[in-house]
């Protein structure tokens, strides 16, 4: 039995119901999720919500459409445990996030809770992509051997495999952008602050962004609309929608690290190009990005806004990052037995966001990743965007020895808090590979026109992505 993915074309034109979109989506959970574990909790009224939004007006063009959200994002009528068994005995939250609420105002019927990287990877330096202690260990529906990324791994995998086209992740570096390269989808994540975080629980509120995960880029187009409640609509390419634009090619670091990457990314120019696009190459940034920085910034804020956000949910579980740590070691045999929580014990013993060295380090993460960074390579080139690749195909799981990334492209715009279009390129050795489109904030406009006619592009050249056949091994 064939268990490859259907690939529909866009949102336009959807004619089933709500209960048959519905009954589809529970339907290929029950038949792939076995296999790559990307939901985690399955909505038991799906199928009684989706009757009620049959029954309604329809409330806008994704009304009754199957949504699912990553696990760290609050559901007042679903479990949030970003992973974890320390959250996994509460009660469900008191409310919904605030973009649960947009995406239930939409009509969208919320199937049920993806899994994730626990704590969205904040937990060790040497995690497992993909695996948590509550909701196990997603796989890549492309080569079941093989990585489904992280942070977002369950969205990623269960857009690439067709069990639905819209879902919700969230990015802090790079946590949308590698699953969607990794699992053949789109994701797109925002300018910091453009959908709300209220009810997300946090890692950093300078680098998270909640944002969408589809099939198409129309389709994070119309999903990004309702989590912003502001209009993204693109025009349908003609024969040379990119007139005009200016894409930057940021050669010098985020291009080289892999041949499986860098060939398709070069096909993905010449469509750009062929699309009118006029390509501006060696567009380089200046390599000033520290991860120390970084660091530091994601962990002091971490353990201040995690204790906030623990404050919200009920029940007996812990009330901050020490008590979640505690958690850990007491049920090491269950949540420590691959790794371990050193980032977590950093962010314990290292400065609170009222010192001068977080200060000092947030500044110097904005000022590399905005007007010394990106701003700056697209003001002295006069550029729309940049593009390169994403990622490298999606490596092996590993159990034993360190994850290893051999290169990506979402430091600079994850300290910047700016926006990163991630689109499908093509197969390299049966794995997808995509292209990132990059841009200052509040360009997601101009990414997903950019990002809808390379789509076309590529479309028209060498045909939609195939489908995952969830092969063994690759």
């Amino acid at each position: 039995m064939t268990l490859e993915a259907p690939r529909p074309a866009t949102i336009a034109g959807i004619s089933s119901t709500s209960a048959e979109l519905v009954e589809r989506t529970l339907a290929r959970i029950a038949e792939v999720n076995p296999q790559i574990a990307a939901v985690c909790t399955v909505a038991d009224d799906a199928s009684t919500q989706a009757r009620a939004r049959d029954a309604e007006a329809p409330r806008g063009p994704l009304h009754g459409v199957p949504v699912l959200v990553k696990d760290n994002i609050d559901t007042a009528d679903l479990p949030t445990t970003a992973g974890s068994l320390a959250l996994a005995e509460l009660p469900n939250p008191a409310r919904d996030a605030a973009l649960v609420t947009r995406l239930r105002d939409a009509g969208m019927v919320i199937v049920g809770k993806s899994n994730l990287s626990e704590w969205a990877n904040i937990r060790d330096e040497n995690s497992i992509s993909g695996w948590s202690g509550y909701g196990g260990l997603t796989r890549n529906p492309y080569a079941l051997n093989r990585s489904a990324g992280g942070s977002s791994s369950g969205s990623g995998a269960a857009v690439g495999a067709g069990i639905t086209d819209f879902a919700i992740g969230t990015e802090t570096d790079g946590s949308i952008t590698c699953p969607a390269a990794f699992n053949g989808c789109v994701g797109l994540k925002p300018t910091v602050g453009l959908v709300p975080t209220t009810g997300v629980i946090p890692v950093s509120v300078s680098q998270d962004s909640p944002g969408p995960m589809t099939t198409t880029v129309a389709q994070s187009a119309v999903l990004l609309s309702v989590l912003t409640a502001d209009d993204y609509a693109i025009p349908e390419p003609d024969d040379k929608p990119l007139c005009g634009r200016r894409i930057g090619v940021p050669r010098k670091t985020y291009w080289g690290y892999s041949a499986h990457a860098d060939a398709p990314a070069e096909r993905a120019l010449e469509l750009l190009s062929r699309a009118g696009a006029t390509i501006i190459d060696h567009a380089d940034l200046a390599p000033e990005y520290s991860w120390p920085d970084e660091e530091i910034v994601l962990l002091a804020e971490l353990r201040v806004h995690l204790t906030d956000y623990l404050a919200t949910r009920g029940g007996q579980g812990p009330r901050d990052l020490a008590d979640v740590v505690e958690f850990n070691r007491v049920n090491a045999d269950r949540e420590l037995r691959y790794f371990g929580q050193s980032l977590f014990e950093k962010a314990l013993e290292g400065p609170d966001i009222e010192s001068p060295q977080y200060e000092q380090a947030l500044a110097r993460c904005r000022r590399a990743g905005r007007e010394d960074g990106i701003d700056a390579v697209l003001r002295e080139h006069d550029l729309d965007a940049l593009v390169s690749p994403a990622y490298p195909p999606a490596f092996l799981i590993d159990h034993v020895n360190h994850e290893h990334v051999s290169g990506s492209c979402t430091a600079p715009s994850a300290q910047a808090g700016y926006p990163l279009l991630t689109v499908a390129s093509e197969l390299a050795v049966g794995l997808p590979v995509a292209v990132t489109f990059w841009g200052t904030a509040h360009s997601e406009q101009t990414l997903l026109e950019i990002g809808h006619a390379y789509e076309a592009a590529r479309d028209a050249s060498t045909g939609r992505l195939p489908g995952p056949t969830f092969v063994p091994y690759v």
